[in-house]
């Protein structure tokens, strides 16, 4: 497992979640200066200096409810509002958008370049935040001087790491099964034509040596795909053609955002486990959501500005449905991490929690044996 892999997988993630976001504010006619304050909060919060000095120390990945936790607080981070089943949804399609991208990609080092192109539009959204456009450019400057100088061994690791994390991830989307990538089970469809990695040639020729190096014999072989040759390697500067289009937005053009859950049983008794079993990194997951959220700065609005509810449903209607429809085990409401089991970082916790908070809510007590996610929800 390498422990360089949350970065990457934080920020495309990240990206995904504004895409979608940002094609729901579009479908639901919200107005633009409310959509664009959305956009920007979220952005602000989630490349604020503090959190991503956290988020790129070397660390093991966490669970997945860790992480969608995180990803709840940044989508709460402005007026906007999502209720549980919207969410849901919004994290299955994160997941899964950026699972194909990473099986998609022709080099382990092109999971970089797929970042990149994350980045790229994720400031086509904040033209005129200049501070913010810095906050991002400062990312991506930390992200090539700590990936830049890695080994093509060292980014294999980072893609199988990341595919550990997805590998019990089936749920089916819309989007995909229309385009013929995706199968009704969930899983991808693997293409056997277009462009090959990038200093790799097209399949089909045996080069056969004698002792002293020199070619001696060729002879070709059908592979039954139609590849064509790279046109040229993308660009890993600031500015630049990425060639590759893995990591730009899919809903620049109006499409739905169905999903379908599966219903394999087999992804639904993993989840379950994962759910029930006890977790030996649960302090570890802890400590790690307190110095993440401890970075995560989310301020007050000024102004009585109201705030909305963004479905990600097409209608009202859909949405209720679809929160009694969903099984109790594919759900993330609840986190299974207790604080009581280090007093010294429950009241650390507490602390950082104090300060973290979201607008609307009413702040409640906190009773001792109360799980990380419902102590963040009564902030």
């Amino acid at each position: 497992m390498s422990v360089r892999t949350l970065p990457l997988l934080f920020l495309n993630l990240g990206g995904e979640m504004l895409y979608i976001l940002d094609q729901r504010l579009r479908a639901q006619n919200i107005p633009g200066d409310k959509a664009r304050k959305v956009l920007n909060d979220i952005i602000s919060t989630m490349f604020n200096r503090k959190f991503m000095e956290e988020l790129f120390k070397p660390q093991e990945l966490y669970s997945k409810k860790a992480l969608r936790t995180v990803y709840e607080r940044l989508a709460h981070a402005s007026i906007m509002k999502l209720n549980q089943a919207s969410m849901d949804k919004l994290y299955d399609l994160m997941t899964m958008a950026f699972k194909y991208q990473v099986l998609l990609c022709p080099r382990p080092k092109d999971v970089l370049l797929v970042t990149f192109n994350h980045l790229d539009t994720i400031k086509g959204f904040i033209q005129d935040s200049p501070t913010i456009l810095q906050q991002v450019d400062e990312t991506f400057r930390q992200l090539t001087e700590i990936y830049g100088g890695l080994s093509a061994g060292e980014f294999q690791l980072i893609r199988q790491t990341l595919l550990i994390f997805f590998q019990d991830l089936h749920v089916r989307v819309s989007m995909f099964l229309k385009d013929k990538v995706q199968n009704n089970n969930g899983r991808f469809v693997l293409p056997v034509s277009g462009p090959v990695p990038w200093g790799t040639e097209v399949p089909g020729l045996i080069r056969m040596f004698n002792n002293k190096g020199e070619e001696v014999k060729r002879t070709e072989f059908k592979h039954g795909g139609n590849y064509v040759p790279a046109p040229k390697e993308g660009s890993f500067e600031l500015y630049g053609d990425r060639v590759l289009k893995l990591g730009t937005n899919m809903y620049s053009v109006n499409r739905p955002v169905e999903t379908h859950m599966s219903g394999s049983s087999k992804n639904s008794a993993s989840r379950t486990q994962e759910s029930i079993a006890p977790n030996p990194l649960a302090k570890e997951e802890l400590n790690f959501l307190a110095r993440l959220m401890g970075g995560m700065e989310i301020k007050k609005p000024s102004g009585p500005e109201p705030g909305f509810r963004l479905n990600l449903f097409t209608t009202d209607e859909e949405e209720e449905q679809a929160a009694l429809t969903r099984p109790e085990e594919l759900s993330y409401e609840v986190i299974n991490i207790q604080a009581t089991q280090d007093q010294q970082r429950s009241k650390e916790l507490a602390q950082i929690m104090g300060e973290f908070e979201i607008m609307e809510q009413p702040r409640l007590s906190t009773s001792k044996g109360d799980d990380l996610l419902t102590m963040m929800d009564e902030l």
